[in-house]
């Protein structure tokens, strides 16, 4: 990954409809979208788009709201088949002239993160990688894909299971022979 991103699509603020909204619909181009599949660690990107409006609020505010589309291929986690996920989401954000600065040396996340500080630039293209970088699948599975249970034994020795390996997996065990001894009914 690099420091830059891969995709960008700005428009300058000063060059905004001051009282309408700006309609826009970005989609990056194949070798923008090999790019951006090379950012964010995916196999492909065979289709990425985000459509909305930037409309002024108030006196020098901004509000950006927007639908991105994309289909992503990943490796699935298990086999390392190709699975293909299509993602639609809602996109929102505010951009505020007068962001009030954190102060101090801890700084808490604001409640609402789709507030941003306001630029001289507004970029679409940003939005579209945030959104699609968050979107992704974090494990994504082949249709039938499983993973099997572990079994793991020195030679000579029972396998040790993932069951037998479970915190609690001898306790059944242990109340039934205590049981035992006190003579009470075997559970």
């Amino acid at each position: 990954m690099t420091d830059t991103l891969p995709f960008t699509h700005p428009f300058r603020v000063a060059e905004l409809a001051g009282r309408k909204p700006t309609r826009f619909r970005i989609a990056p181009d194949a070798e923008a979208r090999a790019h951006i599949a090379e950012w964010l660690g995916i196999v492909t990107l065979p289709e990425a788009s985000l459509a909305g409006t930037l409309t002024p609020k108030g006196r020098s505010d901004w509000v950006l709201e927007a639908d991105l589309g994309a289909e992503v291929v990943q490796e699935c986690i298990i086999t390392l088949a190709p699975v293909t996920t299509r993602i639609t989401e809602r996109v929102e954000r505010r951009y505020l002239a007068e962001m009030p600065e954190p102060a101090g040396d801890e700084v808490e996340i604001p409640e609402d993160v789709s507030i941003e500080p306001l630029g001289q630039v507004i970029d679409p293209g940003a939005v579209l990688l945030e959104a699609l970088e968050l979107a992704l699948p974090l494990y994504p599975r082949a249709p039938g894909a499983e993973l099997g249970e572990i079994a793991v034994a020195a030679p000579g020795a029972e396998p040790l299971t993932d069951v037998a390996r479970r915190p609690f997996a001898g306790l059944a065990d242990l109340l039934g022979t205590k049981r035992d001894d006190e003579g009470g009914a075997e559970r």
